[in-house]
């Protein structure tokens, strides 16, 4: 390496942390994550050093390496749970940090969750929705057309909501979710927290196309605190219920344009999920002007 591929510590610091996140929400296990970690970078200082100048965007190299060693590991028969897998865990500090860390921010309800999910639903799950990494980027490291890793999203998210909703009547939806958008306007962080489940989980898809937040939130209050801050009251900027999917649900538009659609599942009376959809490529339905009768 000569001074013209020297990389500032920060930079190196957060490519890493970003890899073991990854691959941490990929496998459930921090010991695994340090291990696909440590191999995607002795497979980068395996290539040539013309190979490596050729890679054009390392950090984008290193996350498809690591998504795919992933995606084997996830593929190998007899892959228990998340706590099972993890027998030889590191002992090292910065590993428990990082559980520690990452346990609060997603949980185990949600770790458990994608342990039941077919490995390429998971992985495009996580890539898309977790990560908000492009299409294409998904697609490379899913092994699968952009149109597929997009419909096993689909289906992981489909497989939440059915694990963590109950059923509920439309009466309850409704009312529920005008006490949520009723809170969203009035900015009281207290009254949203108190309709949200104490495990609730957000979780925000920008498509990569606008900087939403990369990973999911979990918490009511922290839960409350992003979606109040996401929905802040400013000048030409509205709040509504409107039905999304068959069921009540909210849309905020800024200067008449759909800006963002809003799902609530609910369990045990409260609201346990929350699904913000900003990506403008799936709002353009919602931005279509109607078709004259």
């Amino acid at each position: 390496m000569d001074h013209a591929d020297a990389v500032p510590i920060a930079e190196l610091l957060d490519e890493r942390r970003y890899l073991l996140d990854v691959a941490y929400w990929m496998l459930g296990s921090p010991g695994d994550a340090e291990r696909v970690v440590d191999e995607a970078y002795r497979r980068w200082y395996g290539l040539s050093d013309a190979a490596r100048r050729q890679i054009t965007a390392p950090r984008s190299w290193l996350a498809k390496t690591a998504g795919g060693i992933c995606l084997g590991r996830l593929s190998l028969p007899g892959r228990g749970t998340a706590g099972q897998r993890d027998g030889h865990r590191t002992q090292a500090a910065e590993a428990e940090e990082a559980q520690e860390k990452l346990e609060e921010e997603a949980g185990q309800v949600l770790l458990q969750a994608l342990d039941l999910l077919s490995p390429a639903e998971r992985a495009a799950f996580v890539l898309n929705d977790v990560f908000g990494m492009p299409p294409d980027a998904v697609a490379d490291i899913v092994g699968r057309s952009a149109p597929e890793c997009a419909e096993l999203a689909d289906r992981a998210r489909h497989s939440l909501r059915l694990r963590r909703s109950r059923p509920t009547t439309p009466a309850e939806q409704d009312a529920l979710a005008h006490a949520v958008r009723q809170a969203c306007v009035s900015e009281d962080a207290d009254a949203l927290a108190s309709l949200l489940c104490p495990d609730a989980t957000a979780f925000f898809d920008g498509g990569g196309k606008v900087r939403a937040l990369a990973r999911p939130v979990h918490g009511n209050r922290p839960v409350a605190h992003s979606l109040l801050t996401l929905l802040a009251h400013r000048r030409h900027t509205t709040l509504t219920t409107h039905d999304v999917n068959g069921t009540t649900g909210l849309v905020a538009r800024y200067h008449h344009q759909v800006a963002a659609v809003i799902s609530l599942d609910i369990a045990d009376h409260h609201v346990a999920q929350v699904w913000v959809v900003l990506n403008p490529d799936k709002l353009r339905s919602w931005n279509q002007p109607p078709t004259p009768a």
